[in-house]
């Protein structure tokens, strides 16, 4: 198959999540995401492939700004939060390009005037990625501060695993091309919904996750309709053996064929 035709398996994976996950779906099939922009090259020796061209997110500066104890929440507004509301959704996977669950994101950030909170822990707040690796932040868009472009700042961290500090940007913003920190590989995919804005990004970690067996003799019982199939399990659909790669509840159209983000042949 033609590489600028390949659908990338995380896509389609992220598909099948958002079947069950409200919040990202609203971009699923919308722009590109952030990695769509990383810049070409050739990727360093050891870094780990994700199967689709995906390489672990890059890391980038704390900033002075960073504090500890933030509390736990989706949310970094209210009611009477002045600044354009953002809304913004993503998953968290490992080198194996498995979702993680339970992954740690610790977000901060500048308010409308391009101020942080030093005393207190506005604009910031942490939470936890759902069981098919995804979250939802709900903020504005930071103000701009001199030196620096639009950009959040991020922890992300795999249970028991290294901290992944990072910062994510904002596509056609004229600093952009003057902030020295600036790296195109973590624009978020950004649109406007009405007067406010929504925002995508994945996070991939350098996070060591054992891949589904395809070497497994094809066996198991055959596919059908309403039956919930954990991650594992083994069909028959057509004469051929499947290996399940995401626990669902199987529905018409989702045949194992038809859907390779949730059955790979075995």
């Amino acid at each position: 198959m033609d590489e600028e035709n390949k659908l990338s398996r995380k896509t389609v994976l992220k598909a099948a999540l958002a079947a069950g996950v409200a919040a990202p779906v609203a971009l699923i099939g919308g722009p590109a995401l952030a990695r769509a922009n990383a810049v070409g090259g050739t990727a360093p020796e050891l870094t780990p492939a994700c199967h689709d061209g995906d390489e672990p997110t890059i890391e980038q500066t704390e900033g002075p700004y960073f504090k500890p104890n933030s509390p736990e929440r989706t949310s970094l507004v209210t009611p009477g939060t002045p600044g354009t509301r953002l809304t913004v959704t993503g998953y968290v996977f490992g080198r194996a390009c498995l979702p993680v669950n339970r992954a740690l994101l610790d977000f901060w950030q500048a308010d409308v005037n391009g101020a942080y909170d030093n005393t207190g822990y506005t604009f910031r707040g942490h939470q936890y990625t759902d069981a098919q690796g995804a979250f939802t932040l709900s903020t504005i868009v930071p103000g701009l501060y001199p030196g620096r472009t639009r950009h959040i700042h991020v922890k992300v961290q795999a249970p028991g695993r290294p901290v992944l500090t990072t910062q994510l940007y904002f596509p056609g913003e004229p600093r952009n091309n003057t902030d020295s920190i600036f790296d195109a590989r973590l624009l978020m995919t950004v649109r406007d919904n009405g007067s406010a804005k929504e925002g995508a990004f994945d996070f991939v970690l350098d996070v060591p996750q054992a891949p589904t067996s395809a070497s497994t003799p094809p066996g198991g019982t055959s596919w059908a309709v309403g039956t919930a199939y954990a991650a594992g399990a083994r069909v028959t659909y057509g004469g051929r053996g499947y290996g399940c790669l995401q626990a669902h509840t199987a529905q018409p159209g989702w045949e194992p064929p038809a859907v390779p983000a949730l059955w790979r042949g075995e």
